[in-house]
This record gives C-alpha cells, structure tokens and sequence, in this order.
C-alpha cells in the first residue's frame, strides 16, 4: 500500500470516528437528523422536445431524466409487450469525479438501479404498449443525466424517471391493414404504480438515509431499497462492500417504507400542480 493510500485510509478512519460521535447524539454533520431527507425539488414537461421529462433536485444532487418513444419490434421472447429502457450518464460537469467518455461502472450501477425499482415494481403496464402483437410496440427510451452530483444520486434518479413518466405521453396509433397510422392524437403512458427508492447508508451500528458525499465514503455500507405505492419492496441494492446484519436491514426496510411515503406524496404534489 502506498504511503497516499496509507494516509487516505487514516483520514477516513478519523472522519468515520467524528461522524459517527455526531450520530450517537443524533446529529450529522450537515445538522440534519439521521432519518432526515434533504430539500426534494420536482419540476416536470421541462424538455420540449421530449414525450416526458423531469428535472429533480435532492439537495444539490440534480438529475434530468428525459424520455422518447418510438414504435419498433418486441423482443421474441416476449411478444406481447412493450418495451423500455434505461440509460445514466455523469456528466463531467456533475463532479469532479465523473470522466468523460463510455459509461463507467457507476452509470451502469446507476441505470440498473432506476431500471429494477421501475421494471420488478410492474410500474410500466408494457401489455398495453402492444399495437400489433409480435410485430409493433411502443419502445420507451428513459435517459437519466446527473447535472450535479452531491451525493445520493439513486434516489434522486428513480425520482426524476418516474415523474418523468407520470407526465409522459403517447402518440395515438391505429392499426390498418396490418399497418400502424397515427391519428394526430395523443394519451398517457399507461402505468400500475408509482416506485420511489430510499438509500440508506450504515455507519457501524448507525443508520442515515440520502447520505451526502462525506457520509457515503465513510460508510460500511449502502443499501438502495424501492417500494411501490402499495409499500411492497420491489427492489433492493447493496452498492458497496461491507457486512450487513439480519437485524441492520430490517430496520432500514421499515425507516425506508416511512420515508417512502414521504417522497411519494412529494411526488404526486408536484405532478399533480404540474411540476
């Protein structure tokens, strides 16, 4: 190990020890409380060109999530079903941590997390995307890009998809001959439920949640958990290295299901008054 790394280590080692003081008397180090999320900003239709889009912030964390529909093929094996994915870029300019060029493991942890609390909570009902079964369906691009990075960018990313896809919409088709024409009309993405995810982040016997960037390094672990709106965990993600005890974890599944239905009404308010 270099003498750099040696010394990184240590400086880690004293933060953990000072913030995890804090803890014990129920502080943290940016004086909110440890169950406490930052300031949650919505604003929606922000993309013109775009058939949805959200601009989220989460304290200084920010995240654009645009959206662009097409019609394509289903995949073979499902048929009669639409089709959606998700894309993450960090954008240079978010920190100085992000580079420039392909997605690194981080966008891909990162589309894969929005991906998962969307696609295992059923959010999208993709059998009403099917036109002509095995032949045409809608094709939902999603693309997530983080503006500014302040730590937390999962959750802020699921918040910004999904209230991206509750404005979205779709042209109108109609099937002709074994042909689709659009009819110069257009409707909502059909969808089940709304899916929101809580990080938390366990400082040895402490748990926080929306970890900010000092917090996330020092942390033993990071656990991503989503819910639906019936409060049914539809996702889970362990981000980082590091033991995770039985007990540990169903604290954070009840303190996430808690501050789910937080955001969730944040959510529907700010869709619900526009954005």
């Amino acid at each position: 190990m270099s003498v750099g790394m040696e010394k990184r280590g240590y400086a880690i080692k004293i933060m953990k020890n000072k913030v995890y003081e804090l803890l014990k008397m129920g502080k943290r180090i940016d004086e909110r409380a440890l169950d406490q999320l930052r300031e949650i900003k919505i604003s929606t239709r922000v993309v013109d060109k775009a058939d949805g889009s959200a601009l989220v912030s989460l304290g200084k964390t920010k995240i654009l999530t645009g959206i662009k529909v097409e019609i394509g093929s289903p995949y073979s094996d499902r048929p009669s079903e639409g089709v959606f994915t998700v894309n993450a870029e960090l954008l240079p300019l978010a920190s100085k941590t992000f580079e420039a060029g392909p997605p690194d493991e981080r966008a891909i942890e990162l589309s894969r997390i929005v991906d998962r609390c969307i696609r295992e909570s059923r959010a999208i009902d993709v059998e009403k995307l099917v036109l002509i079964e095995g032949q045409k369906v809608y094709m939902v691009y999603i693309d997530c890009y983080v503006l500014d990075y302040d730590g937390n960018y999962f959750d802020a990313a699921v918040l910004s998809a999904v209230a991206a896809l509750m404005t979205c919409t779709l042209p109108v088709y109609r099937v002709v001959d074994g042909r689709v024409e659009p009819v110069g009309e257009r409707m909502k993405l059909p969808l089940r439920t709304i899916p929101v995810s809580i990080t938390m982040a366990l400082i040895k016997d402490k748990i926080i949640v929306d970890p900010i960037p000092t917090e996330e390094e020092i942390a033993d672990t990071l656990v991503t958990i989503g819910y639906d709106s019936e409060g049914v965990l539809s996702a889970i993600q362990k981000s980082s290295p590091g033991l995770l005890p039985v007990g540990i974890f169903k604290e954070m599944v009840k303190m996430g299901l808690v501050k789910s239905s937080e955001v969730r009404t944040k959510l529907e308010e700010a869709v619900g008054r526009g954005g």
